[in-house]
């Protein structure tokens, strides 16, 4: 039986506390070891929602950047909140991060330490914490290069990997490259480095995503960065957040550049587009997520730019699904038979809204004012 020693160490940030544990983990494998989990804020209230999972090797360092941005994130709701898991390996690093010389796999110490990742580790966040199947790994240097080993099961232990200045060892870009190539699945894959890098990581980083770019592969969604001015150490809290922007990009509220590229120019139904971006939230990232009002508003604003009126009978049927008790579906539909010529129906569903809740800067008065406008026009 797996012996755990907990010390509780509690973080405010806010109105909310989001808490760190510090466990002494028995491995089969490998012995104690000792991790780091953050649980997300309000984790003791949700009893029934369930995780994303992300695991971070050199906890001792990474994890502090990884769980604060992570945090920090998902307060302003542009990823979901997760389970964050940090190995330290300060004393263990070089025996647990061992390859071969021969086939350049892990072996002695390194296999263990493999093996205990996806047979010790990820099965005992799944025992005792709310974890779903959405799992992210971050490494550094030698560490971002062992992960890529985990791409190599089928199908791939994790569906996100966070590569932070990889090591890069003998013949890893052609092996990942070829794993890339003939994913069934999706997975996304963030690579950084630095001018300032280490030099023998700079020009094999730059390699591999010259040659990462050319993977034709819907299922892969790769991102890059080389930042200016900073050097191997110094790049990891920003590669942190763009890695966490790139994986959740979708979470995101939709925003004023999302709004141009891809909806306001849509020749199908823009409806028919949030319902797809809520559906993937929940497919990718196993999260149930309620559609926001800020997105509601992106829509309306296409729909009206467009003149598309009868698209608003769509999203007064999903206002009603997210927002029951609020005028929000009555509005929509409203604004629906306004625009397609029926005045009498129009000044019903206005009125019907004078029941519900107000919502989003629109007030009872609002709806009435609609209804008294058109039938003084009729």
């Amino acid at each position: 039986m797996q012996k755990l020693m907990i010390f509780i160490t509690l973080f405010v940030y806010g109105p909310t506390i989001s808490q760190t544990t510090h466990e002494f983990f028995d491995s089969e494998r490998l012995g104690k070891r000792e991790l780091k989990v953050q649980l997300p804020r309000n984790y003791e209230k949700n009893i029934d929602k369930f995780y994303p999972l992300i695991i971070v090797l050199d906890g001792d360092y990474l994890f502090e950047p990884i769980a604060g941005c992570s945090d920090y994130t998902a307060y302003w709701g542009d990823m979901p909140d997760v389970i964050v898991v940090g190995v330290n390996q300060a004393t263990t690093r070089q025996k647990d991060l061992t390859i071969s010389d021969e086939d350049f796999f892990p072996i002695f110490d390194g296999a263990r330490f493999y093996e205990f990742i996806g047979e010790e580790l990820v099965p005992h966040m799944y025992e005792n914490y709310r974890v779903n199947d959405f799992k992210v790994v971050v490494g550094h240097g030698d560490s971002a290069n062992f992960i890529n080993f985990l791409i190599f099961k089928t199908p791939p232990l994790f569906k996100a990997h966070i590569s932070i200045s990889p090591n890069i060892s003998s013949f890893m870009g052609k092996n990942l490259i070829d794993r890339l190539s003939s994913l069934k699945s999706p997975l996304f894959y963030y690579l950084s480095t630095a001018e300032e890098d280490l030099k023998g990581n700079y020009k094999q980083i730059l390699d591999l995503n010259n040659e990462l770019l050319k993977i034709n592969n819907e299922d892969f969604y790769y991102s890059f960065d080389n930042f200016e001015d900073f050097n191997h150490y110094s790049l990891v809290p920003s590669s942190v957040g763009e890695a966490l922007e790139h994986i959740f990009s979708v979470f995101r509220p939709i925003s004023k550049s999302e709004y141009k590229s891809n909806i306001v120019n849509l020749d199908s139904s823009p409806v028919d587009y949030l319902k797809k971006k809520y559906d993937i939230i929940e497919d990718l990232f196993g999260v149930q997520k309620r559609i926001l009002l800020n997105d509601f508003r992106a829509i309306a604003s296409a729909i009206k730019k467009n003149q598309r009126f009868e698209y608003f009978k769509g999203l007064a049927k999903l206002a009603r699904d997210n927002y029951p008790n609020s005028l929000l579906s009555s509005f929509y539909m409203g604004r629906h038979y306004e625009g397609i010529g029926n005045t009498r129906k129009a000044i019903k569903a206005y009125q019907e809204g004078f029941v519900f809740d107000e919502i989003d800067g629109i007030t009872k008065q609002d709806l009435l004012d609609r209804a008294d406008q058109l039938k003084r026009q009729n």
